[in-house]
């Protein structure tokens, strides 16, 4: 588990509640100057390892798997654990544009799995209200930066029939963008994808009429890898990212993951910044890749 070192910002200084007006003033004026002194050193080192991060090569496809929005909510006394997930939907927008700047081809983020569908309900209809704001968001911002072809991933009919059309219609109007994708993996699990893809293959069989030898004959790993819902045409991911310091992929992108370099950081989604992604994109640059075992 990767955990790179971080610069130690000075904490604010706390002002004195009972004081004079000369001992608060100059309270104050400390606190300023050290949260002034904190934010040139969080520039400087972001300034510095964008740098670094620059000079050397790139994940073609970044995976991430945004997690902690619910505690998040309770760390910050929320008033409600779904105002973490809508503070971690506005970061959405954020973290694209940090992949452009990069020059990341393929992004994928995992935003609601199947096992989600637990939550009580009025919980997954407020999730639900939440997806379809970011999703407009994206339409109204998307090709801001760079023009990205969008990609749904998961048992999309598990979802609200207003949020399928909003995908179908998101998926439409950037289906001639590229060469970059944004994949949004929502109803996603990693099982689930690859029991799917068995029952695609299958069913496309039977209907040319294939024997049961004729089927097991054909299974191989580049067949079943069409019918994956990332198709054959995504990249495997190079780096995947989880937020939130749980040390798990929860079976996000099972198949596809083999020799994906994982990363582990402590901050919640929503309040990831993009020196988190730095550090990540750091952390992939400095390994030395081996596929296989």
């Amino acid at each position: 588990m990767d955990r790179p070192d971080s610069p130690d910002l000075p904490a604010p200084v706390p002002l004195p509640r009972r004081a004079g007006i000369g001992s608060r003033a100059r309270a104050w004026s400390v606190h300023l100057a050290r949260n002034f002194l904190a934010a040139t050193v969080y520039r400087w080192y972001g300034r510095r390892l964008l740098s670094f991060v620059m000079s050397e090569p790139m994940p073609g496809h970044v995976a991430m798997i945004l997690d902690g929005n619910r505690r998040f909510a309770r760390q910050f006394g929320l008033s409600r654990v779904t105002d973490g997930h809508r503070q971690g939907a506005r970061k959405l927008m954020e973290v694209i544009a940090w992949c452009d700047q990069l020059g990341i081809d393929t992004v994928t983020l995992w935003g609601l799995s199947t096992s989600n569908f637990t939550r009580p309900r009025d919980e997954l209809d407020e999730l639900f209200r939440i997806i379809r704001e970011q999703l407009r968001s994206l339409r109204d911002h998307h090709g801001s930066v760079a023009p990205r072809r969008v990609r749904v991933l998961g048992r999309v009919e598990l979802l609200p029939p207003e949020l399928q059309d909003d995908l179908k219609v998101l998926e439409k109007e950037t289906a001639g963008d590229g060469p970059r994708f944004l994949n949004i993996a929502l109803a996603y699990g990693g099982r689930d994808e690859i029991i799917d893809a068995f029952r695609r293959m299958l069913a496309d069989r039977q209907a040319s009429g294939a024997t049961f030898d004729e089927v097991r004959e054909s299974v191989s790993e580049s067949e079943l890898r069409r019918y994956l819902y990332t198709g054959d045409e995504t990249p495997d991911p190079d780096l995947i990212i989880r937020t939130s310091g749980e040390v798990r992929l929860s079976g996000f992108l099972l198949w596809q993951s083999a020799d994906s370099e994982l990363y582990f950081c402590d901050p919640y989604w929503p309040a990831f910044r993009k020196i988190d992604l730095f550090r990540a994109i750091r952390s992939y640059q400095q390994r030395q890749r081996r596929f296989g075992a």
